[in-house]
């Protein structure tokens, strides 16, 4: 049962990858949206979750949280020691490097694993968990499908990248689902996972999906679409729960 629930994310993460492939004379609005699909999966649904799962604080602070800031840190440092290399051989900083699209896009198929992961595990704790689980799931893998092909295509990788990894996100809450007919994830992990996911997210929202977008079109209609990204995420998770 959760790998046929898990279909259902799977058609939503084709769907979002899709819109977000075909809307391509108004790039700047669909990282607008992007970007506050980002934002607000990270704030109101990662997080959240995160420090649900997690628990246990680490000196005075909950485990989630520090993960969290070790995600976004260790995105950071990626980036600007990619920016080094690329200075030492003489390429602009300003060229985006296609390993780190794939790399934020890897993370996102992770996370759609782990998906399907929280269908399996809810179905084994009970329907009434595993309906509302699935509903929340399904209703954001739509996101997951939008970022993961427009974080690919935003740097630099050509289309067929961009769609072997909107295909790996489709399959992976499948393979996540399937999995917990074998084994069960420990919840502490989960949380730990999942915050330092939240980090890299929101570094990449901030500090390329959304500069990115008002760079050439800042625009109130740009702007708009980053609060209506947070803003339907903000409506799955509230009628999840």
């Amino acid at each position: 049962m959760p790998v046929v629930i898990a279909m259902g994310a799977f058609l939503m993460t084709l769907l979002g990858g899709w819109a977000a492939h075909r809307i391509t004379d108004r790039r700047h609005l669909v990282l607008g949206f992007a970007g506050g699909l980002m934002l607000g999966v990270v704030g109101l649904d990662l997080l959240p979750e995160a420090l649900e799962a997690a628990g246990q604080d680490v000196f005075g602070v909950p485990a989630a949280l520090l993960c969290f800031v070790a995600g976004f840190l260790a995105a950071h440092m990626v980036e600007r020691l990619l920016a080094v290399r690329k200075a030492a051989h003489g390429i602009s900083a300003a060229e985006r490097t296609p390993q780190v699209g794939l790399t934020a896009a890897a993370a996102l198929v992770g996370h759609s694993a782990m998906d399907g992961v929280a269908i399996g595990a809810a179905f084994q704790v009970g329907e009434g968990v595993a309906v509302a689980v699935a509903v929340a799931v399904i209703a954001h893998d739509f996101a997951d499908g939008f970022n993961t092909y427009t974080i690919t295509d935003l740097y630099g990788n050509d289309r067929h990248r961009a769609l072997l990894m909107l295909a790996a996100d489709a399959v992976a809450p499948l393979v996540g689902a399937a999995s917990t007919l074998f084994f069960t994830l420990p919840a502490g992990f989960l949380g730990v996972y999942l915050g330092f996911f939240g980090g890299v997210l929101l570094y990449l929202a901030t500090s390329d999906i959304l500069p990115e977008a008002h760079h050439t079109h800042p625009a109130v209609s740009t702007l708009a679409c980053t609060v209506a990204g947070a803003g339907f995420i903000w409506l799955v998770v509230g009628l999840a729960s």
